[in-house]
């Protein structure tokens, strides 16, 4: 298509090796820019060069003021670009330094002029679109052109710039695509092309679909990279619905040029058809969800709903149905696989599952790999089972100056079935109590109940509890009820009716007795028992004290300690020393918490005979203390130093003792391990210091 005269132009100039030869390569040049001055030289003249001062040069074009007409003015013709020559002789002499312009190359579309040497369109018409590239090539003449001067040529490229002066075209007017009703929505069912040819931004296309028919299930979007129109499925296409569609898109420019408006709209429009094609589809539901109810402890096997799928498909074949056993892994429920109607399998309770939610699948009988599935949802209805309650425990109190008709209580009852809207409970006093009741049950008419008095007073001291049987029912079918006993329990109170004391030891108390009399009289009892008791204390201590400080004999003495001792490395226990010599005790009180004196005491050796007055005197002890009302009690420990001569070890007492302790040796003591390594430090330090032994 033709351009008119406001084409933007791109141009560079490039010089061959001839006879004139540029100073400097020139650019690409456009409308309205700078074009450069090529300063050319002659052959054969002397080498010399001159710089010419480049400049800008525009045309002259004139237009008219305030037009307002439809036509388009003309307003003139692009220079494209402007050369110059120069030659190194004389100018003053004659017309050797004259130089002329012409054009060899490039006509009839560009002229120049013969003394400027600006190039110039000579055609209004030019289209880049039937031709891009021009080379025109310029002869600089001298002389004034007249034969005989000598002339130099270059060639100017010129290259023609795009403008948006041409709609896009679809290349037929109706296309043709095929669908199979399977298409996912948002796939890409097939392409459509519109030509531009103009380029760069200009063929840039935008694709739409005109509302009408089908157009709704169907968006067109473009590639970018290849500026084709990419229809897309919006909604599910299905072949027994509807087998065709029909829409038209329209193809327009997105970047338009107002200089070309008058030249006709920038679009174009085609006709897309599109065939379904039929694909083998699994079943399908006549429902999304479907939602069933059924009453609890039903009968197993009551059928409580159904289920309904069919084949679209041409040709339709049998469906089958079943349970999907991830969903209900406990089989509560049957399905009839050819019927679809859904039983129950189980007994169900409410209480414990008040809902089920499991999923049916659907299969084809021509194609079981074919399937689809749906959701049951089977809610399970209350039957009035339960009776209605209390619903928390109440700690009833009424006062002993209460009046009759007071309301003291107000209870509220609870279901554990589920109660359907408008359900109400009904309170009242049991048969067995309504006979001279003290109290009874005022029914609110709203769910609530209250207990009123009917006695003018109430006396703790004739009694402190009452209770009270209150019947509720509710309205449910069949009727249940249940029988509660509440406890009421007489307070004292102060004028007002605020309650001062409920508990069982006031009723007791003399009238008029306040809570801080009671306290004292409470710590006076609690010191009263703790002297007693420290008292008591005291006797036991000192008549123990009595019996361990007797002196009467003491070789009667009991050594008494109530510590077991950390064996034989305790260095603080008790002193064997004492038993072996009583009178250690008094003469020389040795140190429990020291090591031992390593010097071994004198003793006397006893008599080999039989020590008959020791074992007469420990009988008469024996006997003393049998008879003495006084003496310790029965599980007290006696201690008599006498083994008596039944024993085959004979008597274990250092009183009887055949030799002296300094005679003994208790090297052993040392074999018998680190527990009695004490022990024998202590005895061997014994014999290394008797005098009598030699070393």
């Amino acid at each position: 298509m033709l351009t008119r005269n406001c084409l933007s132009l791109l141009l560079w100039v490039l010089f061959d090796g001839g006879l004139l030869t540029p100073l400097q390569p020139q650019p690409q040049q456009t409308l309205a820019t700078e074009p450069r001055e090529n300063v050319i030289h002659l052959p054969g003249q002397r080498s010399h060069f001159q710089r010419v001062k480049r400049g800008w040069v525009w045309n002259q074009f004139f237009v008219l003021e305030e037009y307002m007409g439809s036509e388009p003015q003309y307003v003139g013709k692009a220079y494209v670009l402007q050369v110059k020559a120069t030659d190194a002789d004389d100018p003053t002499y004659g017309n050797s330094a004259r130089v002329v312009y012409s054009i060899l190359q490039g006509q009839p579309y560009f002229s120049i002029d013969p003394k400027t040497g600006v190039i110039r369109t000579a055609l209004p018409n030019m289209d880049r679109e039937v031709k891009e590239q021009y080379q025109v090539l310029i002869q600089a003449k001298d002389m004034g052109g007249q034969l005989g001067g000598l002339a130099g040529t270059t060639i100017v490229n010129i290259t023609l710039t795009d403008v948006n002066d041409n709609p896009p075209r679809f290349p037929k007017s109706i296309f043709h695509l095929k669908v199979p009703e399977s298409s996912p929505i948002g796939s890409a069912i097939g392409r459509i092309r519109a030509v531009d040819p103009d380029f760069g931004q200009n063929a840039e296309i935008e694709y739409n679909i005109v509302p009408g028919d089908g157009g709704n299930l169907f968006d067109i979007v473009t590639d970018e990279d290849t500026q084709e129109g990419v229809i897309k499925l919006k909604k599910p296409l299905d072949f027994e619905t509807k087998k065709a569609y029909t829409f038209k898109v329209e193809a327009s420019n997105l970047h338009l040029d107002h200089r070309f408006h008058s030249a006709g709209p920038f679009k174009d429009t085609a006709t897309v058809k599109i065939s379904v094609l039929d694909v083998d589809e699994p079943p399908v539901f006549s429902k999304p969800l479907y939602t069933m109810e059924v009453y609890e402890d039903t009968p197993v096997g009551t059928i409580i709903g159904a289920v309904t799928a069919q084949d679209l498909d041409v040709g339709s074949s049998a469906v089958r149905y079943f349970i999907d056993w991830k969903s209900d892994g406990d089989s509560y429920f049957t399905i009839d696989g050819n019927e679809g109607t859904i039983a129950t399998n189980e007994l169900l309770d409410r209480e414990s599952t008040a809902q089920y939610n499991f999923s049916i699948i659907a299969s084809k009988v021509s194609n079981p790999l074919l399937t689809s599935k749906v959701n049951i949802l089977i809610n399970v209805l209350d039957v009035n089972e339960f009776p209605p309650e209390i619903s928390v425990p109440y700690e009833t109190a009424v006062c002993e100056n209460a009046k009759p008709g007071q309301i003291i209580q107000i209870v509220s009852a609870a279901d554990r079935d589920l109660s359907p809207a408008g359900q109400q409970f009904s309170f009242r006093l049991s048969p067995d109590a309504a006979i001279k009741p003290n109290f009874t049950v005022r029914d609110f008419r709203n769910n609530t109940a209250g207990i009123e008095t009917r006695r003018n007073g109430y006396s703790r001291r004739q009694q402190e509890l009452y209770f009270l049987p209150v019947v509720i029912e509710d309205s449910s079918y069949p009727v249940q009820s249940s029988t509660n006993t509440m406890t009421i329990r007489v307070c004292r109170c102060d004028s007002d009716g605020t309650i001062l004391s409920c508990n069982v030891e006031a009723i007791f108390l003399p009238v008029g007795l306040s809570t801080g009399a009671l306290i004292a009289i409470l710590l006076c009892i609690v010191i009263l028992l703790a002297i007693v008791v420290l008292y008591v204390a005291l006797r036991r201590q000192k008549k123990k004290d009595t019996l361990m400080t007797s002196k009467e004999d003491i070789r009667d003495n009991v050594i008494h300690y109530d510590d077991e001792g950390g064996g034989e490395e305790d260095t603080q226990a008790f002193d064997i020393g004492a038993l072996r010599n009583p009178k250690v005790i008094e003469e020389n009180k040795i140190r429990r918490d020291i090591k031992p004196d390593p010097l071994s005491l004198p003793r006397q050796r006893p008599p080999v005979e039989d020590n008959t007055d020791i074992r007469d005197f420990i009988h008469q002890r024996l006997q003393e203390n049998d008879v003495d009302p006084t003496a310790p009690p029965y599980d007290s420990l006696a201690t008599y130093a006498y083994e008596g001569s039944g024993s085959v070890a004979e008597s274990l007492s250092s009183i009887d003792s055949l030799t002296t302790e300094a005679d003994q040796d208790y090297d052993y003591l040392t074999d018998w391990g680190p527990r009695f390594k004490v022990l024998a430090d202590m005895f061997g330090e014994e014999e290394s210091y008797n005098p009598d032994k030699v070393t």
